[in-house]
């Protein structure tokens, strides 16, 4: 990155990267990765986008009859490691980031619990975005009951910082009564625990095994890839990030849901 100056002897680059609002590990960070396994993941990722609820066992068949990719079992899941994506198991949920023992874990509180206005129930989770030579991760904040994404964040590492940027930006623009995520390092973290507690955000994550309980943002992901991701085949993570700052002024702004009564995600969360 020609803004950062590694060898600098005034200013360190932990600095320059606080100054420049920049993730550090963005600067050393370089997925290397062949084609092939590229390839491999950017079908996995196709795959899990349509059936959420797969793990490796029914990827394999998927991989091999569908895109003429015949890998093994262990690679599958070496593969979905590096994307984030945790290896499925019977009465396990695949998970971008996995969960930690070490973190503290809170219970699902929404279960039959209807949504009725803005600002009630935020949801937030991360994906895997392809790009021509390597991939991102995306984080987005969504209002359950609008549709409407009030932050994202794109970071070509699974490092928490994009998340929490991601909260203290939403934050900025109104607060929910509850936060809801899955148990994954980035949303357990005590830094991110932390910023939801002094602000007295209820927190509800998805119970094991349920991979609907955040439904809302699951749906998100479907219609960003197809509609947006898919389409434009990114290059690189700057032309996916101004690619995707157009795509969610359109998906907020211009783009009217049939659930929403043919309305757009702003008028709703706005009330215009």
């Amino acid at each position: 990155m020609a803004l950062i100056n590694k060898d600098h002897l005034n200013i360190p680059v932990s600095r320059q990267t606080e100054l420049l609002n920049i993730s550090r590990s963005s600067i050393y960070y370089d997925p290397i990765v062949s084609k092939a396994d590229l390839q491999a993941m950017n079908a996995i990722d196709e795959i899990y986008t349509n059936y959420p609820f797969y793990g490796h066992r029914r990827i394999k068949p998927e991989l091999k009859y569908e895109y003429g990719i015949n890998i093994g079992k262990k690679k599958i899941i070496a593969l979905m490691k590096k994307m984030g994506l945790a290896a499925i198991y019977p009465k396990k949920k695949i998970n971008l980031s996995e969960p930690n023992k070490g973190h503290q874990k809170f219970p699902y509180l929404l279960k039959d619990k209807p949504i009725l206005r803005p600002n009630y129930v935020w949801g937030t989770d991360i994906t895997y975005i392809r790009l021509k030579n390597s991939f991102a991760y995306l984080s987005a904040i969504i209002d359950w009951f609008s549709r409407y994404v009030l932050t994202w964040k794109l970071s070509p590492t699974l490092e928490n910082n994009f998340c929490i940027q991601a909260l203290i930006e939403a934050m900025k623009i109104n607060l929910p009564d509850i936060h809801n995520s899955d148990q994954g390092v980035q949303f357990t973290s005590s830094d991110y625990i932390e910023i939801l507690q002094n602000n007295k955000i209820k927190i509800s994550m998805d119970g094991r095994g349920r991979c609907m309980d955040n439904i809302f943002t699951e749906r998100l992901w479907r219609t960003v890839k197809y509609e947006n991701v898919y389409l434009n085949d990114y290059l690189d993570f700057n032309e996916a990030k101004a690619g995707l700052t157009n795509y969610f002024k359109f998906y907020n702004e211009k783009r009217r849901h049939q659930s929403l009564n043919y309305k757009t995600p702003a008028d709703i969360y706005f009330k215009k």
